[in-house]
């Protein structure tokens, strides 16, 4: 088994913080804009199960890529229109991105990057537009050796092909590194068809399902982590 000399990270409730909590902040002020204030819960409803089944259609085979921005403002469309409201679609996804843009990281985050830096190098692999992506990479203030969204890869995770072009442009084998990831469908078995090792973040001590692939290790904290690279590089 080859030395891990390089660890990926997924970005969002990885790196930074993207609760639920936040979407509905964001959802607030989308109707408070455009004058639908007694409609936050029903176009929340409505919006969620059309993205749902963006996030579920975008990684079939045939399926045409589409952005975050192009998705949501699909789906925010499909939403306005099932509750009969003339909302600004575009507008709203706008909003929404604008908003993903700003989340703040995890207290442990800028300390775990920069003692994972001392043994191993490190780069950013994530679900995510441009636009909302690069403003939050910035905002933790250290060096990367790569960052990748699925927007300029034009494929999702769990995909393997997104891995893959983050591995020519890091020019290392799989076998050399660690992703560390929230969801253990997008991630953990994203990174093992790509043939690397992959660490769960599970800061809610979610269950594991049994039919998705396992990790090969499960951390609360992104402090875990050097422990577990100090175990790997033994």
């Amino acid at each position: 088994m080859s030395q891990i000399t390089t660890v990926v990270f997924d970005m969002f409730e990885t790196l930074a913080q993207n609760p639920p909590g936040h979407w509905r902040t964001t959802f607030e002020i989308i109707v408070k804009d455009q004058g639908y204030e007694t409609h936050t819960e029903p176009l929340w409803k409505e919006w969620t199960a059309a993205e749902t089944e963006f996030r579920e259609s975008r990684v079939k085979p045939g399926v045409a890529f589409r952005t975050y921005f192009e998705g949501w403002r699909d789906n925010f469309a499909q939403a306005f229109a099932s509750l009969s409201l003339p909302g600004d679609a575009e507008d709203a996804s706008r909003r929404t991105i604008e908003d993903l843009s700003r989340r703040p990281p995890y207290e442990e985050t800028v300390e775990a990057l920069k003692l994972v830096r001392q043994r191993c190098r490190i780069a950013v692999l994530s679900n995510a537009d441009d636009d909302f992506l690069l403003p939050g990479v910035e905002r933790l203030g250290v060096e990367f050796e790569a960052v990748l969204s699925s927007e300029e890869a034009r494929v999702y995770k769990p995909r393997p092909e997104l891995f893959q072009e983050m591995l020519r442009r890091l020019k290392v084998d799989p076998q050399e590194v660690i992703y560390v990831g929230d969801r253990q469908l997008e991630d953990v078995q994203g990174a093992h068809q790509a043939g690397m090792r992959a660490v769960w973040i599970n800061r809610y001590k979610t269950a594991s399902d049994p039919d998705l692939p396992q990790p090969d290790y499960q951390i609360n904290s992104l402090l875990e982590l050097p422990r577990i690279l100090a175990e790997e590089q033994a």
